[in-house]
């Protein structure tokens, strides 16, 4: 399924649970505590850090996090630390994955604890979004933070946490602007059935990751609705097709987003009920508030601030999508999700034909 151009299978000489070096994981959510799971599984000393200090020690207790991803347990290569100097102060591979809106927090807290040692840091994270105060992407935001490192890395999906966790089949994509370092971070997840494919489109990768979160809300509006199969693959579809113009439009290459970070993420997100992105959309079109709908979730639902900051970016870059603005007007506005989305299917997604 590789595409020489953008995504390549990372397969390297080192035998699979060959001991590789250690990595601090920021982040004990789902996907964070996923991730440390499976870099311990393929032979990483991994050191994993939360914010929550009770979680962080209810996590040492159990040696899982029945919270966030239960019955996964924790291998002995995965250390649990509540201390954030003692995480990250001395690491020279770290891997990021806390929701977009607090991921310029840990950037400045990072650089702080880091210091003079940031040019040697090799750093990734599996943040997912724009930041909505200023319409940057994780990649241009470290750059702007950190420009003393110059080993960065994305990590995307498609994925569902537990089922990482869980040591279920899986392939991914890691994407950043020095290969080598790709490869290094794709081989640290790397075991004989969790494959990491990378590519150098950065851009296109983070945009996939993003945009895909608020489409999924739209396919959850969709279905709750009763509009039936036909109308979630034409959303699908012709939201791939708005994920693409805007991906295009700030410099991504056309052909990350008919691989594992575009349509594979995309259609993961949009069609299974694992998606938090979809359940909001279910929910709300049954009645419910954002919050009440946060609230029964119980966890960060990235798609709705994505909506927000997707329009506002297709809006300063003049690139249609509306889809995107649909559910703009439903989760900002406040519109009815059934005027929405009968809207955007009666009108929207027939204009300009079928390469509008």
């Amino acid at each position: 399924m590789s595409n020489a151009e953008t995504e390549t299978w990372t397969s390297t000489t080192m035998p699979l649970g060959h001991p590789r070096p250690p990595i601090t994981v920021i982040g004990a959510g789902s996907w964070g505590t996923a991730l440390a799971i499976q870099l311990a599984r393929a032979g990483s000393q991994v050191t994993l850090w939360g914010r929550d200090s009770t979680l962080m020690t209810q996590l040492k207790q159990d040696r899982s996090n029945e919270r966030y991803l239960p019955g996964c347990a924790f291998a002995d290569e995965l250390m649990v630390e509540n201390n954030w100097l003692s995480a990250v102060g001395e690491a020279q591979r770290i891997l990021i994955s806390v929701p977009s809106h607090a991921f310029r927090q840990v950037l400045e807290q990072l650089k702080t604890a880091q210091g003079k040692k940031l040019g040697e840091l090799e750093l990734a994270w599996a943040t997912k979004g724009f930041e909505l105060s200023t319409g940057l992407l994780p990649h241009q935001l470290a750059h702007q933070l950190l420009p003393e490192c110059d080993n960065y890395a994305v990590v995307s999906g498609p994925t569902f946490a537990l089922e990482v966790g869980a040591g279920l089949p899986t392939a991914i994509t890691v994407a950043g602007s020095n290969p080598e370092w790709s490869a290094r971070m794709a081989d640290a997840l790397r075991t004989r059935n969790f494959i990491a494919y990378t590519s150098e489109d950065m851009v296109g990768v983070e945009i996939g990751g993003a945009v895909k979160n608020a489409l999924a809300i739209g396919a959850g509006l969709s279905d709750g609705l009763g509009f039936g199969a036909n109308a979630r693959i034409a959303l699908i579809n012709r939201g791939l097709r708005e994920l693409s113009r805007l991906g295009l439009a700030m410099g991504a290459r056309a052909e990350t987003f008919v691989g594992l970070a575009g349509m594979g993420d995309l259609v993961l997100t949009c069609t299974d009920n694992q998606s938090r992105n979809r359940r909001m959309g279910l929910a709300l079109a049954s009645g419910k508030s954002i919050d009440e709908a946060a609230e029964e979730i119980g966890q960060v639902v990235e798609g709705v601030g994505a909506a927000r900051a997707v329009y506002e970016q297709a809006q300063r870059l003049n690139v249609r999508t509306p889809i995107i603005e649909q559910i703009y007007r439903v989760v900002v506005e406040g519109v009815d999700p059934k005027d929405a989305v009968e809207a955007l299917l009666s009108r929207e997604l027939g204009a300009g034909g079928e390469h509008g």
